[in-house]
């Protein structure tokens, strides 16, 4: 009689979280299949790997698709009407530092990290979906740019795609400060500081004190 295979002995959503962490710590290309057999656990075999997730890119996909689903959801605020642009904005940058600070998970975001650890050309098309986070996030500032604006929040000469950049710029750059160990209070307080980009163009909005909106959060 042939041989039964062997029953999975893995919990397969844990078995994913697993792996996340892998993909988020080393990115996709560094981390090997035996990396992921082993983190895993439960003495997977090769076979069983590819029954269970059809491919190491197919497994990716699934993780980006959970950390979408998770931990990137700290910058879906930019896309809330019912917060003040800037403080939209100021709950992204802080919300997010929190996270990729956090001792729970890898440090640092893996929506920005993509980019350093980029696939091979030839793997390119498994980035495409922290691209298009990417993308979506850095849309998300400028449409709270452009809210400001059409509020009288912001002076109507504001540049909203380059002043987004520079909020934008600064968040992929928590990524690098957070695996560099710079302790979250450290970058908390970046983050005042840097919302005086926003206060001081606030601040001649309208010209006098009495037509001026509030601007903080």
């Amino acid at each position: 009689m042939a041989q039964m295979g062997r029953p999975r002995t893995f919990d397969r959503e844990l078995a994913v979280d697993q792996a996340l962490h892998l993909f988020w710590q080393h990115g996709y290309d560094a981390t090997s299949l035996a990396q992921l057999k082993a983190g895993l656990g439960g003495g997977i075999s090769a076979p069983s790997f590819y029954a269970a997730f059809g491919s190491k890119e197919a497994l990716f996909d699934e993780c980006v698709q959970r950390y979408l689903a998770t931990y990137a959801r700290v910058t879906e605020c930019l896309w809330d009407e019912n917060l003040l642009p800037r403080k939209a904005v100021e709950t992204a940058l802080r919300q997010s530092a929190r996270m990729q600070c956090d001792d729970g998970h890898p440090k640092g975001c893996m929506v920005a990290l993509g980019v350093m650890s980029a696939p091979s050309p030839e793997n390119a098309r498994v980035a495409d979906g922290l691209t298009q986070s990417r993308l979506r996030t850095r849309a998300g500032i400028v449409a709270c740019v452009e809210r400001a604006i059409s509020a009288g929040q912001l002076p109507e000469t504001t540049n909203a795609p380059a002043m987004a950049a520079v909020f934008d710029s600064f968040l992929q750059g928590v990524s690098i400060l957070a695996r560099d160990g710079v302790p979250h209070a450290a970058i908390d307080a970046a983050i005042s500081q840097l919302l005086l980009t926003w206060d001081i163009a606030a601040s001649i909005a309208s010209p006098s004190p009495q037509g001026r909106l509030h601007t903080g959060g």
